[in-house]
């Protein structure tokens, strides 16, 4: 068991490693890890966790002997010389050093925040605060996540056949004090990952326990307040509380409140709930249980034309029709079973429910289609989401060789009844399409990593989904059906360790995503469109104080969906095919200082379109991300960062184009033991800049014809937020 040596609690996700070995392992919930099959004589375990000192201790085993060893870890100052750039166990995370290192020193003032921790990947938001992001990643606009798969704690945040868009990804439910890890997986390469996972997948995982009970207060501009108390139920972050087992439980809440920047205030009202309990039922048995409520109301400016602003109808902050918005919830559970095996399997069962609401009044065109009471429509649904994932995981010596197996099995249910219909001011006019939508994903897959020689590791795995789809249409029995389908996802990655300090890799895979139910039973839409990638890049250390992740990439799509949200249909762009580069550096400039960049090259096309109109509408070209960051060891901490996305088209033939940004943030706090103050200032010199950007056809009133130009949703001016914080 791994510990922190101060507080006593259990330190999950820690490297683990027998130096002169390939064998490995990390730690699970509760600071917990097994290395089985070992030969008799003497083993060095090496423990290396960012912010402690590595440790390491020697064991010696007789034949057949099994030893317990506590392994509690110092806290010390943040230093890259000890970050590894070999990956044991979780090979497929290639971004692995990079985004732990991220978490130590990226400031994390949201929900949206922990988004922006995956590298490269940027966000947008248009429509007041209450949706889900935008979000762009590897020459992808993902829209809201058909092509990114996001989970908390094992429970998929993707919904299928949304009111709103296919694989919506609403995360505004995480309370972002509470997340204690991320893991990021770029690329359909992993086969644990199946619907969404094209462009790539995030796992967060929320704290195990508390070191300490924490009360937090935020105040800002435009209205802004922020509320936050997390208290640990067990106290000590989880010590022993009996001679038989270890258990931790604590609860979190939040509040939040903003007018926003608009002229139209937005009064957005956000309330997060968590309480989580994990617990070591026996010496080889763990249960973690959680419990999450959310809900969120809000009004929304939403997208305004260009020449509204450029003719002095409205301001930047302005809008066309101030009665966009709308409210959302979410409550779950999630509860999952942990147990050792004999001869080192272990056996982990997963399952999860989510009681869902969505209810959004949006008006893109505004008179286009109906010039008198204007185009405004509601989309709505109530969603039941229940599943269950078990996984199976031993290794088998062959040889002087480990193979890990992992087998897994797993199944998705979601019962919606959703709806778009027109509305005036909010009071609905007429029933566009309502019906219910049942679909249910079972799903299994093999993993298999053989280390063939010390140095060289072979990843294969293959994943199997079965999809069964069904709409029934309230009032049009004819635009009702069924469909189903299967896909086979292999994937075949090789690691390659040249020196501790060189890790090369090559990857590739296929994966998917799917259409919405409503696309499928009534258009004989593709229903599982199919993605090809691969890969070939490093992770390696050129000096101690310099990590570096590079990655050259290539992403082949069978059907880019395009989700039009007035019409409530899915359309299909046709084939697209992507390639790039990512490159990631973390510098450590001295004891205190340290840099960070990411830097992504996209390049996309319409596969099939004539040259010249086979640009793929908002995809990325260039993005980046970067700051200076000091942490000093007497608790005053600060970060200066910017985020920058190059012009791209807003259209297929690149007439229209969206406009880039360059934004620089500014963040600072002071912490002791019992308290923490700070300071974080967005767009710290007030640039003008547009967030989500869209060629659209609208109609303002009086015009007597439709006009396609952007629309536009303006960032965030300059915002100030002051906070403070009391650890109990």
């Amino acid at each position: 068991m791994v510990t922190d040596s101060a507080s006593g609690q259990p330190l999950p996700g820690v490297g683990v490693q027998l130096i002169g070995r390939p064998d490995g392992a990390s730690t699970d919930a509760l600071g917990s890890f097994r290395v089985s099959r070992l030969p008799a004589g003497s083993h060095t375990v090496r423990v290396t966790a960012l912010g402690y000192r590595i440790r390491t201790l020697t064991v010696t085993l007789a034949a057949g002997e099994t030893k317990t060893v506590d392994l509690p870890v110092v806290a010390s100052a943040l230093e890259l010389a000890e970050v590894t750039v070999a990956q044991p166990r979780d090979l497929n995370q290639s971004v692995a050093a990079i985004s732990g290192i991220d978490r130590q020193l990226r400031p994390v003032n949201s929900a949206q925040d922990l988004l922006r921790l995956v590298p490269g990947l940027f966000i947008a938001q248009h429509a007041g605060g209450g949706k889900a992001e935008q979000i762009f990643l590897r020459g992808f606009d993902v829209d809201h996540g058909t092509d990114f798969a996001v989970s908390v704690d094992g429970m998929p945040v993707n919904m299928v056949s949304h009111a709103h868009g296919q694989g919506y990804a609403d995360f505004h439910f995480a309370i972002p004090e509470t997340i204690e890890q991320l893991r990021v997986y770029k690329g359909p390469y992993t086969a644990r990952f199946g619907d969404f996972a094209t462009a790539g997948a995030g796992e967060f995982t929320t704290k195990t326990s508390l070191g300490q009970s924490q009360a937090k207060l935020e105040v800002g501009r435009f209205d802004t307040r922020r509320a936050l108390l997390m208290v640990d139920l067990t106290g000590a972050g989880g010590h022993l509380l009996s001679q038989r087992r270890r258990e931790s439980a604590y609860v979190a809440a939040e509040y939040f409140f903003t007018n926003a920047y608009f002229e139209s205030p937005q009064h957005l009202n956000r309330f997060n709930g968590l309480a989580k309990y994990t617990g070591q039922l026996s010496e080889r048995t763990t249960l973690a249980v959680s419990g999450w409520h959310f809900h969120s109301r809000w009004d929304a400016s939403g997208q305004i034309p260009e020449r509204a602003v450029r003719e002095g109808l409205i301001s930047r902050f302005g809008s066309i029709d101030d009665t966009e918005g709308g409210r959302t919830g979410r409550s779950s559970a999630n509860a999952q079973l942990t147990v050792d095996l004999p001869a080192g399997a272990v056996l982990t069962q997963q399952l999860y429910y989510s009681r869902y609401h969505f209810n959004l009044y949006s008006n893109f065109t505004f008179f286009s289609a109906d010039p008198v009471n204007g185009d405004q429509i509601r989309q709505n649904e109530a969603r039941h989401l229940a599943g269950y994932r078990g996984t199976y995981e031993r290794d088998l010596a062959l040889g002087r060789r480990t193979l890990r197996s992992v087998l897994g099995v797993g199944s998705r249910v979601d019962d919606v009844d959703l709806a778009l219909r027109r509305s005036v001011r909010r009071q609905v006019t007429d029933t566009i399409v309502s019906g219910r939508v049942q679909e249910q994903n079972l799903h299994a897959w093999l993993d298999e990593t053989l280390p063939l020689t010390e140095q060289l590791t072979l990843n294969a795995a293959v994943r199997a989904d079965y999809f069964r789809f069904r709409f029934r249409e309230d009032r049009a029995p004819l635009l009702s059906g069924r469909g189903r389908q299967v896909r086979v996802s292999p994937k075949l990655n090789a690691y390659y360790q040249l020196t501790p300090a060189v890790q090369l890799f090559v990857r590739s895979g296929l994966g998917f995503h799917s259409n919405d139910a409503r696309a499928v039973v009534s258009d004989s839409a593709q229903a599982l469109p199919r993605a090809l990638g691969y890969e070939v890049g490093s992770n390696f250390k050129p000096w101690p104080a310099l990590v570096v992740n590079v990655a050259a990439w290539a992403l082949h799509l069978d059907d880019e969906l395009v989700y039009v949200g007035d019409e409530g249909v899915v359309e299909s762009a046709g084939r697209t095919r992507r390639f790039g580069l990512d490159v990631a550096l973390r510098y450590q400039l001295s004891a205190v200082w340290f840099a960070d960049v990411d830097l992504n090259f996209n390049h996309g096309r319409l596969v099939g379109a004539p040259r010249g109109e086979d640009y793929i509408p908002l995809a990325p070209s260039f993005t980046s991300i970067g700051g200076i960051t000091f942490k000093r060891p007497n608790g005053l901490s600060g970060s200066l960062r910017y985020r920058r996305i190059a012009n791209r088209p807003a259209n297929e033939d690149n007439s229209v184009r969206a406009r880039g940004y360059f934004v620089t943030d500014l963040l600072a706090s002071y912490t002791r033991r019992r308290y923490q103050v700070g300071v974080s200032i967005e767009n710290l010199l007030n640039v003008n800049w547009n967030e989500a950007q869209f060629d659209t056809r609208s109609r303002l009133a009086g015009e007597a014809e439709d006009v396609s130009e952007l629309h536009f949703t303006p960032g965030t001016p300059f915002f100030a937020k002051l906070n403070a914080s009391i650890f109990f």
